[in-house]
């Protein structure tokens, strides 16, 4: 399936549990996996849900930080829909909503030893600023 049949959309607050479980079915193993911060990210974030045929396929919780900052908060292509092209897919949409909103960047902390997140990040035009944290510049827009 090509990530062309992707429909990207703001998610409707009854699917934000699905998310949730699929996160935790994800994510739940690894390091600093917090049940009740996941959720409150969540349910305070703007999310929007990737969707291949009707079927969540990943998802971006983007938080405003400041005027000129948006942080990823969270990213996850959903396990069965990988290399699709669907996480290069929600991150044009973060940075759209990026630009709308007037921010100068786009942040996301990346775990120092996670370097297929890195090559990921840093292929999508994302330089590091810090330990841990990559930086997307935005275009000045009106």
């Amino acid at each position: 399936m090509a990530a062309s049949e992707l429909d990207i959309a703001p998610v409707p607050e009854p699917e934000l549990r699905q998310l949730f479980a699929l996160a935790k079915s994800v994510f739940s193993g690894t390091p600093g996996w917090n049940d009740e911060q996941v959720l409150e990210t969540l349910k305070r974030d703007v999310v929007f849900i990737a969707r291949e045929l009707r079927v969540p396929a990943g998802y971006v919780a983007l938080r405003p930080e400041g005027q000129a900052t948006i942080v990823v908060e969270q990213i996850l292509v959903a396990p069965g829909h990988e290399r699709r092209g669907i996480g290069h897919r929600l991150l044009e949409h973060a940075e759209a909503f990026a630009i709308a909103r007037h921010a100068r960047r786009l942040r996301i902390v990346v775990e120092s030893d996670n370097w297929p997140a890195q090559r990921f990040y840093r292929r999508s035009g994302f330089v590091p600023v810090a330990e841990e944290l990559f930086e997307l510049g935005l275009p000045r827009t009106g």
